[in-house]
């Protein structure tokens, strides 16, 4: 792939990164390469992405720079081919496809790692050095615990070392491979081999906390199946799902996952499809509905049209977007990112000072002055500071898209997080989007059911939405249709047939009649219903308000957020849907009255615009956030900063209290982070710890905040508290 500027873009996967500061080691190497840009590294998803110019630096140079600093690269697999034809073919390529798939899916076992293998190896030596100190082997003991500290410490000094070239002089593994060696040197052998120990337990704590962390975002691309169930002349063969195309015809069995975003052509079945949008109750479909990929068939086999291919599918850009979403880093992680790069110099100076000064100033003993600003050294790493940002948006974007909140980033978690309003659009927000019929007003002497017949009966075939709403509730009352002729519209003025030898008109009913005019102020549609001129009645309708959006707008308000309606409809109609709820109204805005009322309210803090995701699309961008209503359509996923997937409004203040929560935690990592720095710094230097102490601090506090932000992951938005 090529870029605007004529960059080629590459993109892999790399392995081994457990915390932001193994982001920052790579990014450094790869942009002192020539020709490199754009570089994008995402640690939750483990992903490699940059620009090259052409006849620069080769592909192969990146991955060599990586695998110097101890990181694993791979490239992605080639895209996959169309579908054979053949169908012994295609049973082969899905057999090959699924063993790829299984490769992809199968993470290594922490026990099979290299850090693992150097956790046991050092762990062996320390206590076959401990054996001969306390036997009669106790005079070699020293030079067990020196080559047990050596051991351990060749592979940190190699990336020390490999990062020095890179560039980046202040990284752990250096601070570790000057405290240990220091150690050596001044006679604490014992104890630098159990510092080296301790640091290769650490790193293998962060390594399995932070894959934990990566579970919740791997989780949502195994949701959809490897394989399908293509029919093929006349029988059906089991095919890889990245291999099907729109047109094809796939069957799905009771329990089976939807491969791919499609269309029921056949069969009748309950849909499960909390995996996309989180609603847990089955919903019943039948020929002409759409399903999603992922989604499971709970009851009979159903034969679906495939609408998209597997990456285009609604699931795949779900969670495509979630992991793209670690890249909008919010400005708390910015901040730390920045605070972090002179933090670690700003430590190596201090403990270059514990080390001289005492010694030069007050003739303090060298060795004890040198042991304490080693130890120092070991409290400098910022790890834990660094992670404490990422791991918990990460588990929030996670935990969001289970629930079917779709939230892009970092900055929009911070954001929603310190919201003041929020400004929901009428139609089709706080309102279905579809009128019902609310009040059917025959005249004397005529049968309600008479009049609705009629003017269900001139309305056939019209699309019209009130023509819609006055069908839909003949058909629920169970009146048939009568027979009709000469059926004509009049645009604005309403539409008529003959029925029975009559003329019978259905149209806009005239505002001076007290009834009608009472009606419209109760924010409804009026439509009058005569035959050869003699009016039969009226039919009043109206779209009514969700109903869930009582329930959520007093959910937003118990959060403490102002809430206002901006819709383009007429005063008296959002003024009724306004009065029910309780909210607010601003009527009769176009959409730059709508982003001018946005800019308004944004005077009083922040703000968040909640839409279809179509026409707002202008006010959805100016806010502070902008969330999409829609149940996974493209404009709910492509236009806003987040998406109610369910397009339930309750969904609404559960996404804020997700926010907020991920805020909270993140408050609370750094605070344990920077806390312990704070003590153990002071301690260390007062000589109340050692080394190992220093190591356990530091890896601790990473594995602590690591693991705090993975009770994101148990997290139900959907509850308050």
């Amino acid at each position: 792939m090529t870029d605007l500027s004529g960059n080629d873009s590459h993109e892999w996967r790399i392995s081994g990164m457990d915390c932001a500061a193994c982001t920052r080691k790579i990014q450094t190497a790869v942009e002192r390469l020539p020709g490199v840009s754009g570089v994008e590294i995402t640690l939750m998803n483990e992903r490699l992405r940059l620009n090259l110019a052409p006849e620069t630096t080769a592909p192969d140079q990146i991955e060599r720079a990586v695998q110097a600093l101890g990181y694993g690269i791979t490239a992605p697999a080639a895209a996959a081919p169309e579908a054979p034809t053949d169908a012994h073919c295609t049973d082969i390529h899905a057999d090959h496809t699924a063993h790829n798939h299984a490769d992809l899916a199968t993470d290594v076992r922490w026990y099979h790692t290299a850090k693992a293998r150097l956790v046991f190896f050092t762990g062996i030596l320390l206590a076959a050095s401990q054996i001969a100190k306390w036997t009669f082997l106790a005079d070699h003991a020293i030079w067990a615990f020196t080559l047990a500290c050596l051991i351990g410490l060749l592979s940190v000094a190699r990336k020390a070392l490999a990062a020095l070239r890179a560039g980046m002089p202040f990284t752990i593994e250096m601070l570790m491979t000057i405290a240990a060696t220091g150690a050596l040197l001044i006679g604490a052998a014992e104890e630098a081999a159990l510092v080296v120990f301790l640091f290769a337990v650490g790193e293998l704590l962060e390594g399995v906390a932070t894959n934990m962390a990566r579970d919740g975002i791997r989780a949502l691309a195994k949701l959809v199946p490897a394989t399908a169930l293509l029919e093929h002349d006349g029988h059906s063969h089991e095919v890889a799902a990245e291999t099907l195309r729109p047109g094809q015809i796939i069957q799905v069995r009771p329990g089976d996952r939807m491969a791919v975003d499609g269309e029921i052509i056949e069969g009748t079945s309950s849909i499960d499809e909390s995996a996309v949008t989180g609603e847990s109750i089955p919903v019943t479909k039948g020929p002409g509905a759409a399903v999603l990929a992922g989604t499971i068939n709970t009851e009979a086999v159903l034969r679906v049209r495939v609408a998209k291919a597997s990456a285009d599918s609604t699931l795949a850009r779900i969670a495509q977007m979630v992991a793209d979403a670690e890249a909008a880093r919010a400005p708390t992680e910015r901040f730390i990112d920045r605070f972090s790069r002179w933090y670690m110099p700003a430590i190596v100076g201090v403990a270059l000072l514990v080390a001289l000064l005492p010694p030069l100033t007050i003739g303090a003993d060298w060795g004890t002055w040198t042991y304490r600003a080693l130890a120092l050294l070991l409290i400098g790493c910022p790890c834990a500071m660094v992670i404490s940002v990422p791991a918990a948006v990460a588990a929030a974007l996670s935990t969001g898209a289970r629930h079917g909140l779709l939230i892009k980033g970092g900055a929009v978690i911070e954001a929603m997080a310190n919201l003041h309003t929020i400004a929901l659009d009428k139609t089709g927000t706080l309102t279905e989007g579809r009128p019902v019929l609310t009040d059917t007003l025959p005249a004397e002497g005529i049968p309600a059911a008479t009049l609705l017949q009629l003017a269900a009966t001139v309305e056939a075939g019209s699309t019209h939405p009130l023509a819609k709403a006055i069908l839909a509730q003949a058909k629920v009352d169970g009146l048939a249709l009568l027979a009709n002729q000469d059926a004509r519209a009049f645009p604005g003025k309403g539409v008529e047939a003959m029925i029975a030898g009559a003329l019978v008109h259905v149209g806009v009913a005239d505002a001076a009649d007290p009834a009608v005019a009472q009606l419209q102020a109760d924010g409804k549609t009026v439509v009058k219903v005569t035959r050869d001129g003699v009016a039969l009645g009226l039919l009043a309708l109206r779209d009514e308000p969700r109903a869930e959006a009582a329930e959520a707008l007093q959910q937003l308000k118990a959060l403490g957020l102002q809430v206002v309606m901006l819709t383009g409809d007429n005063l008296g109609s959002a003024t009724a849907v306004a009065t029910r709820l309780g909210i607010q109204a601003r009527a009769g805005l176009l959409p730059e009255g709508k982003i001018a009322a946005i800019q308004k309210l944004a005077a009083e803090g922040g703000v968040m615009m909640v839409g279809d995701g179509i026409n707002d699309a202008p006010a959805l961008r100016q806010a502070s956030v902008g969330v999409a209503m829609g149940a996974g359509t493209d404009v709910a996923l492509e236009t806003a900063d987040a998406a109610i997937l369910r397009n339930k409004l309750t969904d609404l203040p559960a996404m804020i209290r997700l926010s907020r929560a991920a805020m909270a935690n993140i408050r609370q990592n750094v605070a344990v982070a920077l806390g312990l720095k704070a003590v153990f710094l002071v301690t260390s230097v007062l000589g109340l710890t050692g080394l190992w102490i220093a190591v356990l601090a530091d890896t601790g506090a990473t594995v602590l905040v690591t693991l705090n932000a993975m009770r994101l992951l148990a997290r139900d938005p959907r509850k308050g508290g």
